[in-house]
């Protein structure tokens, strides 16, 4: 049985999306996390190494951070269709873009947050305009795999709302028309009910 580890209103709700994306049976574990405003602790019952969120565990097997979990779910139930499988043409594209969620969007977002001046080829990850920018071009087609909806969407897309309304990723009629358009599948709907609305 698959169970997810999972705090309301965090990030693990991309997970709960996908969860309900693919229709498949799962247990949802409700867990404390430490939050920024300091609220909040690590739970015992979490079994993420650092009592973040999300966990996910299966037969046994402990995966952790929301690409590995994306990957895993996508690879582990195919039919789906939410993750090209090997071989497949688009399969290269979408493992850039789960790996450039963590390895490029997150550390340049930290980074504007934090006020520390890019320098390149001392940083892994391009500055947070040239980040924005390109996500831009790349979703003036329907979605980031083109005309085919998939868990990379739900990986970048799912966390685009929250940064939009807090001003950290700027506005614009492409990121606001993705962002419309990805929220009012019905998975999400039920994921927001599963997270408390």
């Amino acid at each position: 049985m698959i169970t997810l580890f999972h705090a309301p209103h965090s990030r693990s709700f991309r997970m709960l999306w996908l969860l309900e994306e693919l229709g498949v049976p799962y247990e949802l574990k409700i867990v404390n996390i430490r939050r920024g405003d300091g609220s909040g602790a690590v739970d015992p019952a979490n079994p993420h190494p650092h009592g973040k969120v999300p966990a996910l565990t299966d037969n046994g097997s402990l995966v952790f951070e929301t690409p590995a979990i994306a990957l895993y779910l996508t690879d582990r139930f195919p039919e789906n269709e939410l993750g090209p499988r090997i071989g497949d043409p688009k399969r290269g594209v979408y493992l850039t873009w789960l790996a450039y969620y963590t390895g490029v969007i997150e550390p340049s977002l930290t980074a504007k947050f934090l006020k520390i001046h890019h320098i390149y080829g001392t940083f892994g990850w391009a500055p947070f305009d040239d980040v924005t920018g390109y996500l831009s071009r790349a979703l003036e087609q329907a979605y980031l795999l083109g005309d085919r909806f998939s868990a990379a969407d739900i990986v970048i897309g799912g966390s685009l709302p929250l940064l939009m309304s807090r001003g950290i990723v700027p506005d614009s009629d492409v990121l606001r028309t993705y962002v419309q358009r990805i929220i009012a599948r019905p998975a999400h709907a039920r994921a927001q009910a599963k997270d408390g609305g």
